[in-house]
C-alpha cells in the first residue's frame, strides 16, 4: 500500500498530545512526536494491506470450486505479504491416523505440483501441536532438521528453508489438515503475519470442506454416468436372462459352495475348464451377498490387448498415454461397494500382478497418470482355466497374488462329469433359442438326446449351446435336428489325459536308454554315455526312480 493512500493527519491545538489519522485517533506519548507518528502511519498501512488481501481471498474463495486451483490462488495472494519459498497443504486422512501430502507451490516458480497421496507418517509429530492448540506453529531451524521421515527436514535445510509456519485448519469442528509456509529467512512469521495467516486459514478451511465435497459429489456424479452406461450394455448382452440348469451331484455340490461362501466378502476363485458357466456362478455369488444391490463388474483380462488392461482395471488420467483423450474410470471405481469379476485371471501380465495384488490387500490404487490414490470397498470374484499353482513353480505367476486369490477356491465341474445335467440344458436351450427365432420346436428324439449325452464335450456349456442354436436354425418343423454327423466321432477332451510328469519323462528316458545298452550303466556305451550323465549321477537317478532290470 504506498504512503499518498494513508489520510491526511489532523491535529488540534487544544490537545497537543493527539493525532487523528483518519477516523483513527492516537495518544502520542513518550517517544518523540516524528517517530511515533511514522510508526502510526506504517501500523496502519500494513492493516489496510492485510485487509485488502483478506477481501481478495474472499472472492478467490468465491471464484474457484477446484481444490487444487483454490490452492494455487491463495498461495499466489499470500506470496505478495509473505514471500514464502514454497506453501504445501497436508490433508489429515482419519482412517490411517496420518497425513498427506496434496499440494505443493512454489511461487517464486510459478509452477505448480501436484504431488498426490505420498504418506508422511511421523509430520504429525510436529503438527500435533498444532492440532491440540488450534494455533499456528512456528518451527526454527533446529526442529525442521528433526522432521520425518528421515531425511526430508535436512532436505528443507539443504534448500535454504530457515524458518516453517504450520497453520491447522478446521471446518465445523473437524481438523482438515495442515497449511505449512516455509521461509528462507529466520524472522519472516512475526506476530502479524501469523494472525494473518490464522485469519486466512479460517476461510480457506471452510471452502476447502466444500471444494472437497463438491470433488466428491462431481466423482460420484461420473461414477454414476459410467455405472449406468456399463449396465445398458450389460442388458444388451442379455445376461440376465440366462439360469445355471441342473440337478447332478457335482452342480449342487458347488451351489453349496456358492451359497457358504456368498455372505461373507472372501475372495473367490472359480476354477475349471473354459465354457463351464464360471460367469453365472460369480453372478450367483453377487446375488446372494449383501453387496447384491450394487454393480457387479466383469473384465475377461485374456480378451483384452496387454497393453491396456491395466487401463480397463484402475481407469486412467487424460493425456496418460496417446489415445487417451478424456479421463477414465476403471473396473475398480466402477465396482465400488459391489462385486469385481476378473475372468481369465491367470492371463494378467506378470508386471501389472503387483499393482492388482496391492489393490486386493490395501483397497487402493492409482489411475494411470495420477499420483492420487483412489480408494474402493470391493469384493473380487476371479476365475481361470489355467493350474496357478503350477505357474507359481514356473515363475510365470506370484505366489503372495496366487495365495490372495486362493482364499476361497471352487472347482467348476466339466460337462462330461454331469451327464446327468445335459438333457436339462438342451430343452433349456432349445426353448430359449426357439423363442428368440419365433419357431415352436417341442420334440428332441431318444437317440439325439442320447447321442448328446454321450459327447464328451470338450467345448463344455458353450459348445452345446452353440450345437442346439444351429440345430434350431436347422430345424423346419417342431422336432429338433441335430446334425449329429459332428458327432459321429466322439473323442476324448483334451484334459481327459494329463500331461506326464517331468519324473515320469525323466523314468521313461532312462528306462529306454537302458533297454537299448542291454542293461550296461557305465563305458563308452553305456546307458549313462547315451544320456550324456556320469556313471554315478545315473546309478544315483535309477535308486531314486526305483529302476532295476527287474522293473
Amino acid at each position: 500500500m504506498s504512503d499518498h493512500s494513508i489520510p491526511p493527519i489532523q491535529t488540534r491545538g487544544t490537545d497537543r498530545g493527539r493525532v487523528k489519522v483518519g477516523r483513527v485517533s492516537v495518544r502520542l506519548r513518550r517517544l518523540p512526536f516524528a517517530i511515533r507518528l511514522r510508526e502510526e502511519r506504517d501500523r496502519l498501512a500494513r492493516e489496510l494491506d492485510r485487509q485488502a488481501l483478506v477481501l481478495h481471498i474472499n472472492q478467490l474463495l468465491l471464484e474457484h470450486l477446484d481444490p487444487e486451483e483454490l490452492f494455487v490462488a491463495i498461495s499466489t495472494a499470500l506470496w505478495e505479504q509473505t514471500r514464502h519459498y514454497y506453501m504445501t497443504l497436508t490433508a489429515l486422512d482419519e482412517d490411517k491416523g496420518m497425513e498427506r501430502l496434496r499440494f505443493l507451490d512454489l511461487p517464486a516458480d510459478r509452477g505448480k505440483f501436484r504431488i498426490g497421496s505420498g504418506p508422511i507418517p511421523d509430520l504429525l509429530g510436529p503438527a500435533s501441536a498444532a492440532y491440540a492448540s488450534h494455533k499456528a506453529q512456528i518451527l526454527a531451524p533446529e526442529q525442521i532438521a528433526a522432521l520425518e521421515p528421515a531425511g526430508i527436514g535436512n532436505l528443507q535445510i539443504r534448500e535454504g528453508v530457515r524458518s516453517i509456519c504450520q497453520v491447522p485448519l478446521f471446518s465445523r469442528g473437524k481438523a482438515l489438515g495442515i497449511l505449512a509456509l516455509g521461509s528462507r529467512s529466520e524472522g519472516s512469521f512475526t506476530e502479524d503475519v501469523v494472525r494473518l495467516l490464522e485469519q486466512v486459514a479460517g476461510q480457506f478451511a471452510v471452502a476447502l470442506d466444500n471444494a472437497l465435497a463438491f470433488q466428491g459429489i462431481r466423482s460420484s456424479r461420473d461414477q454414476l454416468a459410467e455405472e449406468k452406461l456399463y449396465l445398458e450394455e450389460e442388458v444388451r448382452r442379455d445376461f440376465s436372462t440366462q439360469e445355471i440348469i441342473g440337478e447332478s451331484h457335482s452342480l449342487l455340490s458347488v451351489l453349496d459352495q456358492v451359497n457358504t461362501v456368498a455372505a461373507s466378502d472372501a475372495t473367490v476363485i472359480l476354477l475349471g475348464e473354459t465354457g463351464t458357466g464360471k460367469e453365472l456362478l460369480a453372478r450367483a455369488i453377487h446375488e446372494h451377498s449383501r453387496r447384491k444391490a450394487r454393480t457387479f463388474v466383469k473384465l475377461n483380462c485374456s480378451a483384452i490387448p496387454m497393453g491396456l488392461v491395466e487401463s480397463e482395471l484402475f481407469g486412467h488420467e487424460r493425456g496418460a498415454f496417446t489415445g487417451a483423450i478424456a479421463r477414465k474410470i476403471g473396473r475398480f471405481e466402477l465396482a465400488h461397494l459391489g462385486s469385481l469379476f476378473l475372468d481369465e485371471v491367470g492371463d494378467l501380465p506378470l508386471d501389472l500382478q503387483p499393482k492388482l495384488l496391492r489393490a486386493i490387500q490395501e483397497r487402493e490404487f492409482e489411475r494411470l497418470g495420477s499420483t492420487q490414490t483412489q480408494r474402493v470397498d470391493v469384493r473380487l470374484i476371479a476365475a481361470t482355466h489355467q493350474d496357478l499353482a503350477r505357474m507359481v513353480e514356473a515363475g510365470e505367476y506370484r505366489m503372495d497374488l496366487f495365495y490372495r486369490l486362493n482364499v476361497f477356491p471352487i472347482r467348476v465341474p466339466p460337462l462330461r462329469e454331469r451327464k446327468e445335467d445335459i438333457p436339462y440344458l438342451v430343452r433349456y436351450f432349445t426353448q430359449k433359442h426357439a423363442k428368440a427365432m419365433d419357431k415352436r420346436i417341442d420334440r428332441i428324439s431318444g437317440d439325439t438326446m442320447q447321442a448328446l449325452v454321450n459327447w464328451p464335450w470338450p467345448g463344455n456349456i458353450r459348445e452345446l449351446q452353440n450345437l442346439v442354436e444351429r440345430s434350431v436354425i436347422l430345424s423346419p418343423g417342431n422336432e429338433l435336428r441335430v446334425p449329429l454327423a459332428e458327432l459321429s466321432q466322439p473323442r476324448e477332451p483334451l484334459s481327459a489325459s494329463p500331461a506326464p510328469t517331468l519324473e515320469e519323462v525323466e523314468r521313461l528316458g532312462i528306462l529306454a536308454a537302458l533297454e537299448a545298452c542291454g542293461w550296461v550303466v557305465g563305458g563308452p556305451d553305456g546307458a549313462a554315455s547315451r544320456l550324456g550323465l556320469k556313471r554315478t549321477t545315473l546309478n544315483f537317478k535309477m535308486k531314486k526312480l526305483g529302476l532295476n532290470r527287474g522293473k
